[in-house]
This record gives C-alpha cells, structure tokens and sequence, in this order.
C-alpha cells in the first residue's frame, strides 16, 4: 500500500503545513492531496508544493466540479502537471448542494451526468485534440454563435491520473468505469463489499477493467493511544465530528456521508442523529454515536488495533492509505505520521 496524506491552504498556518509535507516527504510518503472544500482552492497551494517537493505525487483533493469549466480545470491539470514535471494527480468530485448550491450558486443537478461529461471533455483536451462537445450538460463550441472548435496552444507532456471522490451508488459506478482511482471516505472495511465495492466493481466490468485497474485511495485519522484510558479520552470528541458528518454534511434530504455509513449497517442510528442534528440538538446527536461507529471507520488506538485495521484496510481492497495524524504541534503531528507510514510498510510487506 501506498501512503498519503491530505492539506488545506486555509487550514492555520500555511508556513506550517508547507514545513508538515516537505519533512512527510522526507519521512518517505508517497501522495498530498490539497483539499478544497469551502475554504481555499486547491490548484493554488499545489503550484506552490510543486516548488518546495522534488519526489512527492501531489493531487487536487479535490477540485469542485460545478466551479469551473471543464476546460479550465483540464488547462489547470496540465499546468500543474508541467509546474510539477509530471507529479501531479487530477482529484475531482461532485461536493454537494450545501457548497454547490449554497455558495457558489450553481445548481447541484444531475452530478452523474455532470461528472461524466466534464472527464469526456478532459479527455479530449489532454489528448491534445479540438474541443468539441455536445451534451445535456455541455454545448462547446457555444451553438449558434461564431465558435468553432479550438484545441489549446499547450500539450499534456505527462499522464494525468484521474481520481473522483464518489460517495452515492451511481457515482460509485462510474468512477469504475472512468477513473483511475477513487477517493473515498467512511470507510468501513467490514461493510465495504456490498456499499462500495460491489458498485465500483458494476464500472469496472462494464469498461473492461478489474480491481487492479483503480487504485482505491482510504483517508482516515490516525492517533495512537499508549493505552485504554487515553483511547477514551481520544474517541469521545471524534463522536461530535462525525455527528456533524451525518447530520449537518448535507441538507435535509441530500447527505451522501449519512447515506454512506446507512449502507454499512447503520441506517437506524445515522438516520436518528442527522434528525437530532437538523433539529439543532447537536449534544444529543452526538451521544447516539458509539465508540464503534468512530473505530471502524478510522485508524485511532493502540499501536497493534492500528496494525489490525491496517491489515484489514489492505485485505479489503484498499491500495492506498490517506493518513490524518493527530498532534498538536508540527513535530508531534510528523512523529505520528513517521509511525503510521511505519506500520503501513510493515503490513503491505507481510
């Protein structure tokens, strides 16, 4: 398994996090994704690591569909992937109507079609070929007016992976049948079959490819406990987090993160917390998360419980591993990150 890791430009001191992934780099890991939610963007940031990193892949975790053009984020892909001398990894995804349409303004319709018209076009640019498309999401050139079709002055000089951060059923299938790579997020490896895979794998077949045609990208935090008493002290504010996650990561009838952990056998408490939250009772959608629902979906406890969920990670189908570390310093954050990236060399060889 490859390891990997995720910024934010917004996320406190930006002197900070440049020091986190140029030592992380150091420290022998293998991807940063820059994540772009409703704070900073994330092609900015990223030219920026392309000039601090000499070894490290870096990718746009992700760039918002809705937000730009498919031709300027595919113009963005290839200067990111020059600035970069091809270390650059193509992150993209949906988000959801709460930022779509709540911040930017722009309807949150139909993110399958959306999604697979947008990589259908960027294909086209990054092969180097004229711009032409005509689509229920897209007209390029503009009918009726003087455009013709255009192909960009610049050329791809590198492969450009593409990964899409997909959540719902649907989605889930067509990254199988496109993508390069998935980004996904609550994780639970027990349920993973019949929630994720077995949609991901619906695409696959249908483009020909198997598994290990998609490298299958996991985040999660990772914090180790020295012992029981401290992993209690750890989960218990993670409850709050994912309460938000299930309750407030979406609107009243669209959250693809509730929908997700209700796949994976949780359908009746996640359903009972989003009500809790919307309802403005955040404590008590809080206390009806179980030490459970933080555990399995992430890397939090005991230097060997993380080495047991790695193994399973790995056994499930997971090839990449995004790792959060917790600290509250710089060098704390690094000496948690040196142990996970430790540990998940130590699994993938076994």
């Amino acid at each position: 398994m490859r390891t990997a890791t995720t910024v934010e430009a917004s996320d406190g001191n930006w002197s900070e996090t440049v020091d986190f992934v140029t030592e992380a780099e150091k420290l022998g890991m293998d991807i940063c994704w820059v994540a772009e939610a409703w704070g900073s963007d994330a092609p900015s940031p990223l030219g920026y690591l392309a000039a601090r990193t000499e070894r490290l892949l870096l990718g746009s975790g992700i760039i918002q569909l809705a937000t730009r053009s498919p031709v300027l984020i595919a113009r963005t892909a290839i200067t990111l992937s020059r600035l970069s001398q091809g270390r650059f990894l193509l992150g993209l995804g949906p988000s959801g109507p709460q930022v779509i349409e709540g911040l930017h303004g722009v309807p949150f319709a139909r993110p399958v079609s959306r999604t697979r018209e947008t990589v259908q076009i960027l294909r086209q640019v990054l092969a180097g070929e004229k711009i032409a498309h005509s689509g229920r999401e897209f007209q390029i050139p503009l009918p009726g007016g003087e455009g013709k079709p255009m192909r960009l002055s610049t050329r791809a000089e590198h492969h450009i992976p593409l990964y899409l951060a997909t959540l719902s059923p649907k989605m889930l299938r067509l990254t199988g049948e496109i993508a390069d790579g998935w980004l996904g997020t609550s994780f639970v490896p027990e349920g993973a079959g019949p929630a994720y895979f077995g949609h991901l794998d619906e695409g696959l077949a249908a483009s020909g490819r198997t598994r290990a045609d998609l490298d299958v990208c996991q985040g999660a935090e990772v914090n180790f406990a020295e012992d029981e008493e401290r992993l209690r002290a750890i989960v218990a504010p993670r409850k709050k987090e994912l309460a938000f996650s299930l309750g407030g990561m979406g609107s009243n009838t669209t959250n693809y993160y509730n929908d997700a952990y209700s796949r994976q056998g949780w359908a009746e408490v996640a359903a009972a917390v989003r009500e809790r939250w919307q309802s403005g009772d955040h404590e008590g959608a809080a206390g009806l998360i179980t030490d459970e629902m933080v555990l399995s979906t992430t890397l939090i406890g005991t230097e060997p419980m993380v080495r047991e969920r790695l193994r399973i990670w790995r056994d499930a189908g997971v090839t990449t591993v995004r790792l959060y570390p917790a600290g509250d310093t710089l060098e704390a954050r690094l000496t948690t990150l040196g142990r996970a990236i430790d540990l998940v060399r130590a699994v993938s060889f076994q």
